[in-house]
C-alpha cells in the first residue's frame, strides 16, 4: 500500500484550463472563442438583459411583489349565519362543520360581525372580529376563543433544549 507521500491523483482526472488569446499558434488565438465584435466579445452581459429594451419583469407587474409567509389563512363566518342555532345553544367549531358553514375540517374559523344576532348563543371560534364580539355579546350571549392545534415541527437546529 502507497504512503501518503507517493498518493497522486488518477489518470485524466486532472485537466489544465484553456489558456486563450496566446497566440494562433496556440489554436485559441485571434478571437480566443469569443466570436468577431460585438457585445459578448467585449464583455459580460448581465443576465436576462435585453439590450435596453424594458424588461420583461418590469412589464409584467403581476410578477412583481412578495407572498407573506406568516400570512394566518381564515375561514370567515358571518352573525348572520349563526341566526339558524338555536337560542342558548353551545355553537363550536364543529357544529360549524356539521352545518355546512364551514368546509375545511382543519380551518381556523374568523366570527365576522356582518348581520344581526337575535339569539343567544355561546359561540367558541379561533377569532372574532371586534364588531362580532360585541353583538354577540349583546345578545347575552358568550365569546370563547379556541387555540389552533400545534402542527409537530422540528425543532430548530441550534437550540440549546
Amino acid at each position: 500500500m502507497p504512503g501518503l507521500h507517493q498518493l497522486k491523483p488518477s489518470k485524466n482526472s486532472k485537466k489544465n484550463r484553456k489558456r486563450v488569446g496566446r497566440g494562433n499558434g496556440s489554436g485559441t488565438g485571434t478571437f480566443s472563442g469569443r466570436g468577431s465584435k460585438g457585445q459578448k466579445q467585449r464583455g459580460s452581459v448581465p443576465f436576462l438583459f435585453e439590450g435596453g429594451q424594458l424588461p420583461l419583469i418590469k412589464r409584467l407587474p403581476h410578477m412583481r411583489g412578495f407572498t407573506n409567509i406568516f400570512r394566518v389563512e381564515s375561514t370567515p363566518v358571518n352573525l348572520s349565519f349563526l341566526e339558524e342555532f338555536k337560542s342558548g345553544s353551545n355553537v363550536t367549531v364543529d357544529k360549524l362543520i356539521e352545518a355546512g358553514l364551514v368546509r375545511k375540517k382543519n380551518a381556523r374559523i374568523k366570527i365576522l360581525g356582518d348581520g344581526d344576532l337575535t339569539k343567544k348563543l355561546n359561540v367558541s371560534a379561533h377569532a372574532f372580529s371586534k364588531a362580532a364580539k360585541e353583538r354577540i355579546e349583546a345578545a347575552g350571549g358568550t365569546v370563547t376563543v379556541v387555540e389552533m392545534p400545534k402542527i409537530a415541527q422540528a425543532p430548530k437546529s441550534g437550540s440549546a433544549k
